[in-house]
């Protein structure tokens, strides 16, 4: 059995304890007048400019895109400003009331910029423990051999998802009842005055938002709940009854069938819906990628930890290799997703889709690049040989590079819709990581001390434990 050790819950204590302290000076700095926003701008630039210009600098660096996107550039300007509601139609030829909506939306980018930087927190977490949910059941459905002496370190992995539901789903209720402004749809006077959204209200009101999620979220834990607790009466079963075990290959495969469903759902309603006027095909998927490798990642690093610890002695090196090579595998896949979709919206230069990345490009350049180059490029180079896969602190050294670079990810997908280009890592950016790092940590560790760490009475054991690459 493994004991949490009183000095990782201690860690994982003060983690919540700073995180909290950045996320209360994060909600406490945000401005609560347009007066006060237009004064924390100029303040960022020195004193100069007002909120309207920098709203205007934030759509004319749209230009910057040279001979390519000159063409379409007033276009894209045009989708951008309604896709984030910044004025009716009929505010233009109208100066004063254009700068009264500039000053506006420059309020709502400034007091989005806590509520977002907890949301880009509470999801990437509770990705981690989705996607582990997700590899397990995976594991199941095949009946794979190699992974079972991995099966508890998945399962408390899976554990943060109760924890990470109710926080997910309390946000979105708050977003709901208009505590932010983080999905522009909500806002009644912005789709008043947008006939594309207007278009997608049959899908895109606040009921039927909030009853798809709890649908996911009620589906994703009933699996957990019951394939945690079939595993668990299987170790217990009399000699030769696999019963258990054969339910929890049935409710796996079930569960693929509703989560492959539902995650792509998920993905539009709680990410790509923040962009109301942009859509991608490949966005479930997308999502799905970071979601699995980071995942991954993560099973990796708490079962070297584990070992480190004397735990785990029958995980092998051979079980290590083969979630380094699915770390590297699924990094590619990734990456052939981003530059799908990338390379298929750019080359077709539409600009109500184009826009999506001009935003990117123009206002998060070194994020968005960045990320490519730590969720692609590193473990490329680090992962490709065979020796380093069996190498603990290198799987260590590139697992950090892969977790911190899809939580810039997933940063570059929900910030620019939320914030604009009045981003930078403040208090609540840093609080809301260590916060949920804590608790994460608290969740995964207690669940783990609640059961043997071997899935003894799996009729496939064996097999693991001889498992050589």
């Amino acid at each position: 059995m493994y004991i949490f050790a009183l000095r990782l819950k201690i860690t994982a204590f003060v983690l919540m304890g700073l995180g909290f302290i950045g996320l209360a000076i994060g909600f406490a700095s945000a401005p609560s007048t347009v007066a006060e926003a237009q004064a924390m701008v100029a303040d960022a630039h020195g004193g100069h400019g007002d909120a309207h210009g920098s709203e205007h600098n934030t759509h004319d660096t749209h230009a910057t895109d040279s001979n390519k996107k000159d063409n379409h550039h007033d276009d894209v300007n045009h989708a951008t400003t309604h896709a984030h509601g910044e004025y009716p139609d009929d505010a233009h030829g109208n100066d004063k009331h254009a700068d009264d909506h500039h000053g506006e939306h420059l309020l709502h980018q400034l007091q989005n910029k806590p509520w977002a930087a907890l949301y880009v927190a509470a999801f990437f977490f509770f990705m981690i423990a989705l996607g582990a949910l997700l590899f397990y059941a995976i594991q199941r459905a095949a009946q794979a051999g190699w992974s079972i002496l991995l099966y508890r370190v998945m399962e408390g992995i899976a554990a943060y998802l109760v924890p990470g539901s109710i926080i997910i789903y309390v946000f979105l209720m708050l977003t709901g009842l208009h505590a932010n402004h983080l999905f522009v749809w909500m806002d009644a006077d912005t789709v008043a005055h947008d006939e594309i959204i207007q278009g997608k209200q049959g899908y895109l009101n606040v009921p039927f938002f909030l009853i798809r999620a709890a649908i996911y979220l009620l589906g994703w834990n009933a699996y957990r709940y019951f394939s945690r607790k079939f595993s668990l009466a299987q170790d217990n079963a009399p000699s030769g009854d696999i019963s258990n075990h054969k339910k929890n290959f049935r409710i796996s495969a079930g569960f693929l069938v509703f989560f492959f469903v539902t995650e792509s759902m998920m993905a539009w309603d709680w990410i790509m819906s923040l962009d109301p006027h942009w859509f991608s095909t490949l966005f479930g998927w997308y999502v799905l990628a970071s979601m699995l490798v980071t995942a991954v990642t993560v099973i990796a690093l708490v079962s070297i930890y584990l070992k480190s610890k004397g735990y785990l002695p029958k995980v092998n090196d051979s079980h290590l290799h083969d979630l380094a090579k699915f770390m590297f595998g699924l990094s590619v896949f990734w990456t052939y997703l981003w530059f799908s979709q990338f390379m298929l919206i750019w080359y077709s230069n539409i600009p109500e889709e184009v826009t999506y990345f001009l935003t990117r490009i123009d206002d998060y350049n070194l994020p968005f690049f960045g990320m490519l180059v730590m969720n692609f490029i590193f473990p490329l180079l680090i992962l490709m040989s065979s020796d380093y896969k069996r190498s603990n602190w290198i799987i260590v050294m590139a697992g950090i590079i892969i977790v911190l670079g899809h939580y810039i990810d997933i940063f570059n997908m929900i910030m620019p819709a939320t914030v604009g280009d009045q981003w930078f890592i403040g208090w609540a950016e840093i609080g809301g990581f260590l916060f949920f790092a804590g608790l994460f940590i608290y969740v995964v560790f207690r669940e783990l001390s609640k059961a043997p760490l071997e899935a003894s009475g799996d009729p496939y054991v064996g097999e693991s434990e001889r498992f050589v690459y």
